[in-house]
């Protein structure tokens, strides 16, 4: 999908829409605020949702499938499906900016929680958290002794020689 120019979504858009859509480019979509972010994505939604219905029924009533919306049926989607494509961009730039916000978020606040346990930790200062005499394994753990015997041969090769005996044995019991 090849990218679209602002003039072409200009053409394609009505004013309202073209509005909103210039709102979702670089640094207006940086300008807004969270909850004026959120109410755009809510009104881009719905319009996607319509401008793709409508280019679908057009499809529809291009190929006989559909009954035609108007006096007759549609002739090309063009226009539809360009409209549709244009606000199915600006829903992922704003959502792109959505999920930026949100791990700006989350780094600052996972920042701020290393910070308080940092403080934390040097507040408590260096002392031995258990006594020596406790379960916790201090020098390491001690090897456990297998204690199943060990295979002489590989497993191929013991099937091989039983498979050997079997056929030999079958031969004797022919004659």
């Amino acid at each position: 999908m090849s990218s679209i120019t602002r003039k072409e979504e200009a053409r394609a858009l009505d004013v309202e829409e073209r509005e909103m859509i210039a709102a979702t480019h670089h640094p207006e979509v940086q300008a807004l605020s969270d909850a004026d972010l959120q109410a755009l994505v809510t009104r881009v939604r719905d319009r996607r949702d319509r401008a793709q219905t409508i280019a679908r029924q057009r499809r529809r009533e291009m190929r006989g499938k559909g009954a035609p919306r108007g006096a007759e049926a549609s002739r090309a989607d063009a226009g539809s499906k360009l409209k549709a494509e244009i606000l199915a961009a600006a829903m992922r730039r704003l959502n792109g900016e959505a999920e930026r916000r949100r791990r700006l978020a989350a780094r600052t606040q996972m920042v701020e929680s290393q910070r308080r346990a940092l403080a934390m930790v040097r507040e408590a200062g260096a002392q031995p958290h258990e006594d020596f005499n406790s379960r916790t394994a201090h020098a390491g753990m001690r090897k456990n002794a297998n204690r199943k015997t060990p295979r002489i041969g590989s497993a191929r090769e013991a099937g091989r020689v039983s498979q050997f005996v079997k056929n030999a044995q079958a031969k004797r019991d022919s004659r």
